[in-house]
């Protein structure tokens, strides 16, 4: 037998988003098939410190009463310092350098800023790491809502009518943010620019909220989005890159039913059960799958997306709605992505087979 691929598989991060990062990794973990790949797993700290994790998928369960984190152990992985050599090394707590064998692909699972944005891509580009997924400027414009809602209202797809703007814009001239806020109507969601897991959003439905959230949005990032809320379903698809510079794969499509919440929200994700449920394949005239998928390619096109993304809608009933093209989706073998692929004919471990393929074919 060939030798195994040698897979580093990066997670946690300075992003708000660790936990579910860990959570995410902890179920890629699992499945990778040993008999194929080896694996290296790469902790990245709150603060920043790449470490050497262990190699226990059961540590990063997810459990709502205690999240599961990247705790500093002493080590510090050594990445290449040229793209001339792919061996990382480890230096051990007590000092002493270690080799972990020359690295073929790194599995970046981090969910955020300061890793999905284009940031740990590239780092990877670089050294001349080749990595799976997003590259550096698809992944920093679907890391940023208002960039990737931009792209694709120029590209002529549908996105909710929104407004964005800084601390610095807001204070210079209230009056006018105000009145192009209040134009939107009522609801609408305030957002972080550059946050995921819907953390830091909240829905306004009364003006009275909108200086709150606005101080909730502005906490995670120095841009906010003020949105116009659209009335539909929430439908998700899963795209993976054509195989030799084919065509975008679209996965049959999930739906988000919610009950008991005003939206889809962090704790309605990962923490509350019973406020959400994931209806895949979801239930859609053949016409309409059709619009589906195609619009779902153009988005991953229009971002330009490679590997995969989750590209999310909201289906009014007469139009799809495009609301986010998420590059680094949740990725437990439960969340909708992998559910999704599942529904189309592609177990959770082929999955992962196919992104390490896809990410090693790219042309970075």
């Amino acid at each position: 037998m060939a030798d195994k691929l040698r897979v580093a598989v990066v997670f946690g991060g300075r992003s708000s988003e660790h936990a579910i990062s860990c959570v995410t990794a902890g179920g890629v973990l699992e499945a990778l098939d040993r008999s194929r790949y080896e694996v290296v797993p790469v902790g990245i700290t709150a603060e920043g410190a790449f470490v050497l994790e262990d190699d226990e998928p059961a540590k990063f369960s997810l459990d709502p009463q205690r999240m599961p984190a990247v705790a500093d152990n002493g080590t510090r992985i050594l990445w290449p310092d040229s793209a001339s050599s792919r061996e990382v090394s480890v230096r051990l707590a007590t000092g002493e350098v270690r080799s972990l064998g020359e690295v073929d692909i790194v599995f970046p699972i981090l969910h955020g800023r300061f890793g999905e944005d284009g940031t740990i891509q590239g780092m990877l580009e670089l050294i001349g790491m080749p990595y799976v997924g997003a590259g550096l400027l698809a992944s920093a414009l679907g890391m940023d809502k208002h960039f990737t809602k931009t792209v694709l209202q120029q590209a002529g797809l549908a996105v909710a009518p929104w407004v964005a703007f800084t601390p610095a814009q807001w204070r210079d001239d209230e009056e006018l943010w105000r009145r192009r806020v209040r134009g939107l109507g009522l609801p609408v969601f305030v957002k972080p620019a550059r946050a995921g897991s819907s953390v830091g959003i909240t829905r306004v439905s009364s003006w009275s909220g909108l200086d709150d959230a606005l101080k909730t949005a502005f906490a995670e990032d120095g841009t906010v989005l003020v949105e116009q809320a659209v009335v539909g379903r929430e439908i998700e698809c899963g795209v993976l890159s054509g195989r030799d510079g084919g065509a975008p794969r679209v996965s049959l499509p999930g739906e988000i039913v919610v009950s008991g919440r005003e939206f889809y929200d962090y704790e309605a994700k990962y923490l509350d059960d019973s406020a959400a449920r994931l209806v895949c394949p979801a239930e859609l005239g053949e016409g309409e799958l059709l619009e589906l998928q195609r619009l779902a390619a153009a988005a991953f096109e229009a971002v330009g997306c490679s590997g995969l993304a989750r590209v999310d809608f909201f289906f009014t009933g007469s139009e799809f709605v495009v609301n986010e093209v998420n590059t680094m989706p949740g990725f437990t073998p439960i969340s909708m992505f992998p559910k999704c692929w599942l529904a189309s004919g592609m177990t959770y471990p082929e999955l992962l087979d196919e992104l390490i393929a896809l990410g090693l074919a790219a042309d970075r």
